[in-house]
């Protein structure tokens, strides 16, 4: 079994994070990734604070195993969600899009482990110096909103500069991924796009047909020019949000306006004019299957190549 100080840390028996996608991530995909073995994560972002809170409630019902709740900071009640995960004894948060610091000090009070996604070295060391239990460096191949540098290149610079253990995503979508991530110096992995196609997952069917049928280049990125660069599915609504932001006639307004809701049209309606976020590593993703299957299929993958590992050298 994989060794790592993240599982100590958590209290989970695999180094394995499902990432906490908007809309996505809810009650039952997270107990059944926690059931396995991993730590399944609540995301905040889901149809408002007291939704989030009854996912929490329902995920306390589903399994005993720790999980904890994605907190996307620059969301409109995202001090109500800060407040209330320390209302409803969360103790583990991950965070993304901007910085923790004011809620950090009632976090770590409340006994909280706070764990940001980063995509610099600057960053990282910033969460370090604040307080954080861990980083999660997170490549561009990864779905949803993306920085520059890719997970080869930043995980073992995070790695080198940081004292606090790294988990790695981006791009990661089976055993190779996993145990490529461990060998770049990782304590731990997460993953998303590969829980889209979980039983659990509540996404709409079409979203999962469309994760299941995609390639190697299927995603596109956008937003760019708007400077919250996102990484979805090729799909007509992303072709078009792309022709928008090529076209100089098309305010910044007209673009964030036509994007408005559009992920939560993907995952509740299915409506082809919806945002379907996804990595990279779509392409690697064949079948529908219980959680429990992908986190041992990951781990277990994992674990025989990094057994065979020496056998590489004559």
């Amino acid at each position: 079994m994989i060794k790592s100080k993240i599982c100590e840390i958590l209290g989970i028996r695999y180094p394995l994070l499902q990432g906490g996608m908007a809309w996505v991530a809810d009650a039952s995909l997270a107990s059944a990734v926690s059931n396995a073995g991993g730590l399944g994560l609540i995301s905040s972002i889901n149809a408002g604070t007291e939704a989030v809170r009854n996912e929490i409630r329902k995920c306390k019902e589903l399994t005993d195993k720790p999980f904890g709740v994605n907190i996307m900071l620059q969301a409109p009640n995202a001090a109500e969600v800060a407040q209330m995960v320390t209302e409803e004894g969360i103790r583990i948060l991950t965070t993304g899009a901007g910085s923790p610091a004011q809620y950090m000090e009632a976090w770590k009070a409340a006994g909280i482990k706070v764990i940001p996604v980063v995509a610099s070295v600057a960053l990282a060391l910033k969460m370090q110096s604040i307080g954080a239990t861990a980083v999660i460096a997170e490549g561009a191949e990864s779905g949803g909103h993306v920085g520059e540098l890719h997970t080869m290149a930043l995980v073992p610079q995070v790695v080198d500069a940081l004292d606090i253990p790294v988990i790695a995503a981006g791009g990661i979508g089976d055993g190779r991924g996993v145990a490529a991530a461990f060998m770049l110096g990782a304590d731990g992995v997460q993953v998303a796009t590969r829980f889209l196609a979980a039983e659990e997952c509540t996404v709409h069917q079409s979203y999962k047909e469309k994760i299941i049928k995609a390639s190697d280049i299927s995603t596109i990125v956008t937003g760019k020019t708007l400077g919250h660069p996102v990484r979805s599915l090729k799909t007509p609504f992303s072709n078009t949000f792309a022709k928008m932001e090529a076209d100089p006639a098309v305010t910044p307004e007209e673009i964030l306006a036509f994007g408005t809701g559009a992920l939560r049209k993907a995952v509740k309606e299915g409506d082809p004019n919806g945002s379907y976020m996804a990595g990279e590593c779509a392409g690697m993703v064949k079948r529908i299957e219980p959680a429990k299957d992908i986190v041992e299929d990951l781990i277990g993958g994992a674990e025989k190549l990094l057994a065979s590992a020496p056998g590489l050298l004559a």
